[in-house]
């Protein structure tokens, strides 16, 4: 027997004016409804992409095409999907998977905004992972891409955001435990690869399962080094977006979310050494949000490179910094709140408040959603939005680190138009909007 598709499914329904969805229990134990199947195409299977795969596919996915540049890399992949057609190039497989429901982007940053992009146009549900994108001007053009198609499903890859730590933090701060917050602390021990360094003179051959023509995509054209690929991509500024990039759309996440931050009026940068190709081993960034509704203007820093904030008073663990990882530090007028990178384990530093807070835990205000895959696959099956979507998050909250990007590459203060995210400091083009190789195109 032929297995029905969802998209299948619904298009049959529609036309016969049928308007009920049948019920999983009516079906059977262990049978699926067409109408529950979320036909999906994977880009980028191994390492962070593989687990993005197996998340989805345990939320209710079905794995029916998997592209990735690297054979080597996708190989669980493969071998855990036998069925699932194989891509290496993602242009070709999101023209020819015209029935997929949805498509998961897992590439490097340098390659999430073009696939996106084909993704949105071709109508299909889509989840990309953090950031966003690597620059603001492929931003903003996913932001216009994605309003122009309100019933198309995104998700960005943050996963705290789906998370339960965030809610409690919200909930937390709008009872007034921490009273009103000027100023929040982010730090983490990235980068684990290297940054801070000069581009490699010599060439190597890539290995004969890399495709490192395709990996490049729209990146501009350089020899192949293990100084880029598979794994130290993330300090290159025309590949990733550094130590920022790379957790920013976690940590951040928090506070973007919870005090409606927007654009900042400024940012200031402090760096170790600059380089102009690759991001610096550390760095200190300050970004100023001016006032904003009932909301009074706040401080937001951040920290990289093991860069950690001074030990508040009421910190009385024997070691700070709060998670080996990073963590992050709210401060406010009546209290204190830290959390760890995903806002996970979100705590009150006063012990009292903390105490009494175990006991009679604040009422729960914002819905938990189960997880950032199971929240994917059931906005998609149920018609509702993710949390982290390109329209009203994702695509804000990767602006803001994208900016923080900036002012790391100018090592001074960069600043900003708080009501359109235009930049005001002179800076050079290719920063915000790059130029595509031949063939290639957002």
């Amino acid at each position: 027997m032929t297995q029905t598709t969802r998209r299948e499914f619904v298009g049959q329904a529609a036309s016969a004016g049928l308007v009920t969805i049948v019920p999983r229990h009516v079906l059977g134990r262990g049978y699926r409804a067409p109408s529950d199947t979320v036909d999906l195409l994977a880009i980028g299977v191994g390492g962070m992409g593989r687990n993005d795969v197996r998340g989805l596919a345990e939320a209710g996915a079905n794995v029916v095409a998997l592209c990735d540049v690297d054979d080597d890399a996708a190989a669980d992949a493969f071998r855990s999907y036998p069925q699932a057609r194989r891509y290496k190039d993602f242009r070709e497989a999101i023209q020819r998977e015209r029935d997929v429901d949805a498509v998961m982007i897992s590439t490097p940053d340098h390659t999430h905004a073009a696939a996106t992009m084909l993704a949105l146009r071709a109508g299909k549900h889509v989840r990309t992972q953090k950031p966003l994108c690597r620059t603001l001007h492929e931003a903003r053009a996913i932001r216009d891409a994605a309003a122009a198609r309100p019933r198309i499903v995104t998700q960005m890859g943050n996963q705290g955001h789906a998370a339960d730590g965030v809610r409690v933090m919200r909930e937390w701060f709008e009872s007034g435990q921490i009273g009103t917050v000027r100023e929040i602390h982010y730090w983490t021990n990235r980068p684990i690869w290297p940054q801070g360094i000069m581009r490699p003179t010599e060439a190597h051959n890539p290995r004969p399962t890399f495709d490192w023509n395709l990996w490049l995509g729209p990146a501009p054209d350089r020899p192949y080094n293990p100084a880029y690929a598979p794994f130290r991509w993330r300090g290159w500024w025309d590949y990733g977006t550094g130590a920022l990039g790379d957790i920013g759309c976690h940590s951040l996440d928090a506070a973007f979310w919870i005090l409606d931050l927007g654009y900042p009026s400024k940012v200031e940068a402090e760096c170790s050494t600059l380089f102009t190709e690759t991001a610096p081993r550390s760095s200190r960034l300050t970004f100023h949000f001016p006032a904003k509704g009932s909301r009074p203007a706040v401080q937001v820093v951040w920290r990289d490179g093991a860069l950690v904030p001074p030990r508040p008073a009421e910190w009385t663990d024997a070691l700070w910094p709060f998670g080996d990882d990073g963590g992050q530090l709210w401060i406010g007028d009546n209290g204190k709140m830290t959390a760890g990178l995903y806002a996970d384990n979100p705590r009150l530093l006063n012990r009292e408040r903390m105490d009494a807070i175990r006991t009679t835990p604040v009422p729960p205000r914002y819905p938990r959603t189960g997880g950032v895959y199971r929240e994917f696959i059931g906005a998609v099956t149920g018609g509702t939005r993710c949390g982290s979507d390109f329209r009203d998050h994702a695509t804000g909250l990767t602006e803001m680190v994208l900016i923080g990007c900036l002012a790391q590459r100018l090592g001074s203060t960069l600043d900003i138009d708080q009501a359109t995210g235009r930049i005001l400091t002179d800076i050079p083009a290719e920063w915000t909007a790059p130029q595509y190789r031949r063939g290639w195109s957002l």
